[in-house]
């Protein structure tokens, strides 16, 4: 039986008027296939800027934590992209 591990990623998008609906609607889509969206939630920063809030369990498989990374990266409007939280799930 394999192991899962949940993460929470930290997106934040290019600047104050990114509409973070439309940006989480894109990160949504972009999930890899097995990686198993758990929610999502947006948190102030500073200023008005928004951060995205990911929480995604995925198979305790190597490289599955960089797929989901680099798809997160690929949406557009991200500027970063930082797992902030790594936990194995039983």
């Amino acid at each position: 039986m394999g192991s899962t591990v949940g993460l929470v990623v930290r997106v934040m998008p290019t600047g104050v008027d990114v509409d973070m609906k439309t940006l989480a609607e894109k990160a949504r889509e972009a999930m890899p296939k097995d990686a198993k969206l758990r929610g999502m939630q947006v948190r102030d920063i500073a200023f008005g800027l928004k951060a995205l809030l990911i929480s995604v369990h995925i198979p305790d498989t190597g490289g599955l934590q960089e797929q989901v990374e680099k798809a997160l990266q690929g949406v557009p409007h991200v500027e970063s992209v930082e797992v902030i939280d790594t936990t194995l799930v039983q």
